[in-house]
């Protein structure tokens, strides 16, 4: 049986008009959802954190209101510099895995944190080599993708040991990013050993930042530096 030009042209029109229709139902039915919901918070006593979120929703130009996302700021370095450590003293709880081996970390993670009173998420990666292969290479892949996705960037170096090949490696990467980048020099327990620390400035990298990650030592004055710079959404 065929079908004529007049046939076939009502046919798509009709298709169409029922596209139309499909996509009507499902923004009006998103809507009285959504409305629904707004409605029955009503009832609930809502604390302080969930009164913030909601008050920062945002309205887009589709009339859908969505949560900006909060800023980012990923830790990179090379394998066992103390990035897992540092990541636990800004949340002030331990959340990441510390060991010695190399390699405990191997994904992306990311947390929540908050530093007077600004919000924005950290994202541990696993320690970057330049000539990594296999599951070592996807390590280095991921402490990339975490980079490119940030808004500001820490750079952990371990002072005690100084800059290494693989150090300059990162610098290489850090610095095509385009992204603001702060040379953390970690494991400075003391006064004594900031000397260490100002070793680093040859990286090319600005002001090192001198921290003990594992006894807290400059992380405030460090997180003070990086608030200035973080934007409010990412």
């Amino acid at each position: 049986m065929s079908t004529t030009g007049d046939e076939f042209d009502e046919t798509a029109a009709g298709e169409d008009h029922l596209a139309d229709t499909l996509a009507d139902l499902d923004e009006e039915l998103a809507e009285s959802r959504a409305a629904a919901l707004r409605a029955t918070l009503d009832d609930y006593d809502l604390d302080e954190d969930d009164a913030a979120v909601l008050a920062g929703l945002v309205a887009g130009e589709d009339g859908i209101e969505y949560l900006p996302a909060l800023p980012v700021v990923a830790i990179v370095g090379r394998p066992n510099v103390g990035k897992s450590a540092l990541v636990n003293r800004i949340l002030g709880r331990r959340e990441a895995v510390v060991e010695d081996t190399p390699g405990v970390t191997r994904d992306r993670v990311t947390y929540k944190a908050e530093w007077m009173d600004r919000r924005f998420t950290l994202v541990d990666t696993g320690g970057w080599e330049p000539d990594a292969r296999g599951i070592d290479r996807s390590v280095a892949a991921q402490a990339e993708v975490a980079i490119d996705l940030s808004d500001v960037v820490l750079f952990v170096v371990d002072a005690m040991v100084g800059a290494t090949s693989t150090d300059e490696h990162v610098v290489k990467l850090l610095r095509k990013s385009g992204k603001p980048v702060f040379l953390v020099a970690n494991k400075i327990d003391d006064a004594r050993q900031e000397p260490e620390a100002a070793a680093l400035w040859n990286l090319g990298l600005g002001e090192p930042h001198p921290v003990s990650a594992i006894h807290g030592r400059g992380v405030a004055d460090l997180l003070d530096e990086i608030m200035k710079v973080l934007p409010d959404v990412s």
